[in-house]
């Protein structure tokens, strides 16, 4: 019987659904524009939503504030237009990774700490892939799944077009796609030696959380990756990727030593740390409109409140 994991239901085609059906189509096309000129579209889109996504644009400016205290004010609006533009670039990896060609990337990109892995799996054991929610994370995801049969976790669209395409289009690269209420699926994958790609930054109401650092700032912090290694054996390993340029670099860290420990928030601190340093690496690339430190510890009251 096919897994929920590695197939995808019909898509939905009444009139009610139309309206996406004609943006999912200009994604499709602009899925296979030349790359220099997907570059150049997107930095055009990044500077627009900077100008119209008022809300989104304040919370990135917060998020940047708390994160780097050290860096002037005029260091941190750069930075901020530059999230916005690198943003606008990231639709076009999104829509090339789903349904474009990568030929041009393949060509140039460079991967490190492959050397990491393979004793993992030659024993038999599962590995977990931990990385950030990056505008490079779909193409990169990609480009990874060349040398590494990668499955995904993902969080289901409302939108059923959406949720259709988005998974049709990963499993054209990934080994399968689980969703977030697909625990035990994803933990079986994982027991039985399965590689899964998983992005645990970003504030998850309603699961298992604890308060960690991240940057220093206590962040809702989910403790998925602790309960997956504790529960499979599986190893832990950072994912590094950035854009430089047109080009990208993948990079695998090595495994976490002594991971999981007996207490899970310290084990989510790391988690947390590591993310943290590949936000350094390309700090314009991740994702700073998510409000992630909207949920505090008792006491405290949200950074984003306006009338705060």
């Amino acid at each position: 019987m096919p897994s929920p994991a590695t197939t995808v239901a019909p898509p939905p085609l009444g009139p009610r659904y139309w309206p996406m059906w004609l943006a999912m189509a200009a994604m499709w096309l602009g899925a296979s524009l030349p790359w220099p000129v997907q570059r150049l579209l997107g930095r055009g889109i990044g500077r627009l939503a900077y100008l119209i996504a008022g809300d989104r644009r304040r919370a990135a400016a917060i998020n940047l504030a708390l994160c780097f205290p050290e860096k002037s004010q005029a260091e941190r609006d750069g930075l901020l237009h530059d999230c916005f533009r690198d943003l606008g670039i990231g639709l076009f990896e999104f829509a090339r990774a789903w349904w474009g060609s990568v030929e041009p990337m393949r060509r140039t990109v460079r991967i490190e700490g492959l050397e990491h892995i393979e004793p993992i799996r030659a024993q038999g054991r599962g590995v977990l892939l931990v990385s950030g929610h990056f505008m490079t994370l779909e193409m990169c995801g990609r480009l990874m799944c060349d040398h590494l049969p990668l499955a995904g976790m993902y969080r289901r669209h409302r939108n059923p077009v959406m949720e259709w395409a988005v998974k049709r289009g990963r499993l054209r690269y990934a080994s399968a796609m689980f969703t977030n209420e697909d625990i035990r699926a994803a933990m079986r994958h994982l027991k039985q030696g399965g590689l899964l790609w998983y992005a645990p930054d970003q504030d998850m109401r309603g699961k298992d959380t604890v308060f960690a650092p991240f940057f220093g700032v206590p962040a809702a912090t989910i403790t998925a990756t602790h309960q997956f290694a504790r529960l499979s054996g599986c190893a832990v390993m950072p994912f590094f990727h950035r854009r430089e340029g047109g080009d990208y670099v993948l990079r695998l860290g090595a495994a976490l030593p002594d991971f999981p420990s007996t207490d899970a928030t310290a084990d989510s601190a790391r988690v947390n740390s590591a993310i943290e340093a590949m936000v350094r690496e390309a700090p314009t690339q991740y994702l700073w409109i998510h409000r992630r430190f909207k949920r505090r510890p008792p006491g405290e009251t949200s950074p984003y409140r306006k009338d705060g």
